[in-house]
Order: C-alpha cells, then structure tokens, then sequence
C-alpha cells in the first residue's frame, strides 16, 4: 500500500523525482516502523510532492526511540557487512538527497527522506502537486 501511494503521488509529476527509489526508500522506512513497533499501533506515511518535483516521505511511528546509523555513512558509521539489519538504513543515506527523524506531537517519532526532481521530457511544465497521507494498521 505504502509503495503504490508513493508511486501515485509522483505520477502526478511529470519529471518528478524517482518513483523505483522513492518506492524502494518508503518500503524500507514502513518496514523500519513495523519493526520497532509494538502491537497494533499505528504507522503513518505522509507523501508530499512540491512544484518543483522533489519528494519528501515520511513514516512516522509510536515508538519515541531514534534510529541508530541513520547519519550520513562515514567510516563510523558503515554497517558491519556480517550483520543482518542496518542496511535499509544505509539505503536511505546513500540515496536520498536528505534524511533524517524528528519526534512527533504524539510521541513518537517520523523518520524521513527527500528525493530531488527529475528533468522534465521535452521540458513542458509539471503539473501541480498533490501531496498525499495514509494512515491506519500496520498490518500488511
């Protein structure tokens, strides 16, 4: 559900960023969430599309603890190649233009990313953007 909203938003962008790496980026955030989520509490993706075309998403969760290796990698902070999570993490540092978490008014947090735009095919305008917000279980 979260990749198809992600892909929806962008098509309304012609030159917008990247729907596969926005698609790939958003599945590894709500796979994140689901992860450090207890129970049934709820995962929220905001979806936003500015008139430029460059995408920003955002998963936001119920559990107030941040990420650990969501800086940008560095010698310190590359995972260790043997361990089986931290990857989606570097994912999203590696190709986002930005990213990062916030804590949320309901106590929680949102981990976040950008995506700058594509050139436009043949240079016409983009069309408006609409920015787009699900919500609801986390069950898949």
């Amino acid at each position: 559900m979260a990749r198809a909203l992600v892909r929806a938003a962008l098509a309304t962008r012609e030159g917008g960023a990247d729907a596969d790496t926005a698609e790939l980026l958003t599945a590894e955030l709500v796979a994140n969430a689901v992860e450090h989520t207890a129970g049934d509490e709820p995962i929220r993706l905001v979806v936003a599309v500015d008139p430029a075309g460059c995408c920003r998403v955002e998963v936001h969760d119920t559990d107030p603890e941040p990420p650990r290796g969501l800086a940008r990698p560095g010698p310190a902070t590359m995972p260790d190649p043997w361990q089986e999570d931290g990857r989606g993490l570097l994912l999203i540092r590696t190709l986002s233009a930005e990213c990062g978490h916030r804590p949320t008014d309901a106590g929680g947090k949102a981990l976040w990313f950008t995506l700058p735009e594509h050139a436009a095919p043949g240079g016409g305008p983009p069309a408006p953007a609409i920015p787009q917000q699900a919500s609801g279980p986390r069950h898949t």
